[in-house]
């Protein structure tokens, strides 16, 4: 190939920043300023271009394309309102809501392990409820220890008492590691 062959523009944006981390991540708040979403890069950049978001926050490098170039969003704001369910957040309840909820750290001993299983802080066995109040997150070594006893009665309390999560739990369950930039955002 000679010298004068263009070399070819790269994707909009690169598909390896997407992944892992918060670098591949965008926070999307609501017309109203309200945290709503987490996205991709990639997502937030189309709602842009169709000017159905603007960006509050950029990240240090930008988004390269063929004919343009635009500032990297790590924040985003919708530019109209977008109607969403107050209960969204309680309806569903997953381990890694629970995790994200506990801040990822074991509820009896208050170690972070990465052998986190979920306990019932009163069994199922015994009438308990697989409901946010009565779910938390639980090392292996604790939940082995707690078995399906009582709290009680295995002398095992949770550090805090379970309850339904912040409507920004989305947040927590998409990046483990909130970025800083967003931390104002998330305030409310």
């Amino acid at each position: 190939m000679g010298e004068t062959d263009p070399a070819p523009a790269p994707a909009l944006p690169d598909a390896r920043t997407q992944r892992g981390g918060a670098n591949g991540r965008v926070l999307v708040l609501n017309a109203s300023y309200e945290a709503i979403n987490v996205c991709t890069v990639r997502r937030a950049a189309v709602l842009i271009l169709k000017q159905r978001a603007e960006i509050l926050e950029n990240g240090e490098r930008a988004l390269h394309a063929e004919t343009f170039e635009m500032p990297r969003p790590t924040v985003i704001r919708l530019t109209t309102y977008v109607r969403v369910p107050r209960d969204a957040h309680s309806r569903k309840i997953t381990r890694r809501a629970i995790f994200a909820r506990d801040r990822w750290e074991c509820q009896y001993c208050g170690a972070g392990h990465s052998q986190l299983t979920v306990d019932h802080v009163i069994p199922r066995s015994k009438g308990g409820p697989s409901s946010w109040d009565n779910v938390v997150t639980c090392c292996a070594p604790c939940n082995r220890r707690k078995g399906d006893r009582l709290p009680k009665h295995a002398n095992m309390h949770p550090r805090s008492k379970p309850a339904p999560p912040s409507s920004t739990i989305f947040v927590h369950v998409a990046v483990p590691k909130v970025p800083e930039v967003w931390q104002q955002y998330l305030a409310a």
